[in-house]
């Protein structure tokens, strides 16, 4: 039985606290909350936005210090030196994680990302698209169980009445999508968007979710795939802006990737340095808080809502305030048609991800290229020192 999309509280939505708890709590804790969160307020002001994640990444990195330099002796081979890259030999293919190896590929390739690492919950989909004309890797593209509510895909949606779950259980959510150097230089990270948008991310996730139910309400989802959403690190995001697909045959372009509106600039990372405390009072108080980061972000949500509750400071502690450009990557033509139900079945693009690269490379790849060279200075051992942290006590 595989776990499928539950209720996972988007930007802007409150967690189930307790209202009327009113026990009181160390005012050490308390004081320490509101210093993070006075110190996320001035972050937000002064437009230091990846600062603001800073803290929660390089706590997980040093942790990882160890894996990370026996994950790099066996696997530096696949990243490149930009004097090693000839740009018409670039030869983009997509590769649905299975093996060690690749999932030690996507996991250091992540870690470089100026956000905290995250597995995924729920359903999990991942793919690095590796360069076979260098034997080195592109980047990565990493699903997960879509949340039921989540305000800027809803928008647009006119769920029919009790379909919301199994409709929503047909889409994901891009938790991680983009590419290393140099390739990011390369604009590849256009072409991670045109792998989420490709005929093999369908058929991967029909092979994989086909006859599965959900956990909750046994419900047995269609196996299609019919919709992507993802939201941006900070603020807006240039990766999904013309985002683009010109059919070889017919000359019609279309986008890959549409614009769906901001989040409210909600969230939790900002109190990741008080995150051990929070469970600590909530287990002295008596409740299960589970082991948090790392089982989704819904359990993370409510531990906090309710310890803001429990000291009497109400849940726009949980305002980070950077709101977040989210975006949609239809995969079927109709794929907003079948979320409203209006169409049984949803008019795939089905087009496979080797088209779509090739559009990629002439579109984006070798004019970017030409304009510019420092993505040939890249040495392959910045990714180890960007990855890197002195762990000496």
């Amino acid at each position: 039985m595989t776990l499928l999309a539950e209720t996972v509280l988007a930007d802007g939505q409150l967690g189930d606290a307790d209202d009327d708890i009113g026990i009181g709590a160390e005012s050490s804790l308390a004081d320490r909350i509101r210093a993070s969160i006075a110190r996320a307020i001035e972050q937000k002001k002064r437009g230091e936005f990846r600062e603001m994640h800073r803290e929660a990444r390089e706590s997980q990195i040093r942790d990882a210090q160890e894996w990370i330099e026996k994950a790099w002796s066996k696997r530096s081979q696949w990243f490149a030196d930009g004097n090693n890259i000839t740009p018409k030999d670039v030869l983009p293919t997509l590769v649905e994680v299975k093996t060690t190896e690749q999932q030690d590929l996507f996991r250091l390739a992540r870690y470089t990302w100026s956000l905290p690492y995250s597995r995924g919950y729920g359903r999990r989909l991942r793919f690095l698209v590796v360069d076979e004309g260098h034997k080195t890797l592109m980047g990565v593209l990493g699903l997960q169980s879509a949340p039921i509510s989540f305000s800027p895909r809803d928008r647009w949606v006119e769920y029919p009445e009790g379909r919301k779950v199994e409709l929503v259980n047909q889409t994901m959510d891009a938790f991680t999508l983009g590419a290393v150097p140099p390739y990011n230089r390369l604009l590849g990270g256009k072409l991670a968007v045109a792998a989420a948008a490709s005929r093999e991310i369908v058929e991967a996730y029909r092979k994989k979710y086909s006859g599965t139910t959900t956990w909750i309400d046994k419900i047995t989802i269609p196996p299609h795939l019919v919709m992507i959403t993802t939201t941006s690190a900070f603020g807006r995001s240039s990766i999904y802006n013309r985002a683009t697909y010109q059919d070889p045959e017919t000359g019609e372009r279309r986008k890959l990737s549409y614009p769906l509106g901001y989040t409210q600039g909600y969230g939790s990372v900002h109190l990741h340095r008080e995150y051990e405390g929070i469970k600590k009072f909530l287990v002295s108080a008596g409740y299960e808080a589970g082991k948090g980061y790392g089982r989704g972000p819904k359990p993370v949500w409510q531990n906090i809502s309710r310890t803001l509750t429990m000291l009497g400071m109400g849940h726009e502690g949980l305002r980070h305030g950077i709101p977040r450009e989210a975006w949609g990557i239809p995969l079927a033509r109709n794929a907003w048609d079948y979320l409203n139900g209006k169409d049984e079945e949803p008019e795939y693009h089905d087009v496979p991800f080797e088209q779509l690269a090739e559009w990629w490379k002439n579109r984006w790849l070798l004019p970017r290229s030409e304009r510019i060279s420092d993505w040939s200075d890249w040495r392959k051992e910045y990714v180890l020192k960007s990855i890197t942290l002195d762990t000496t006590p």
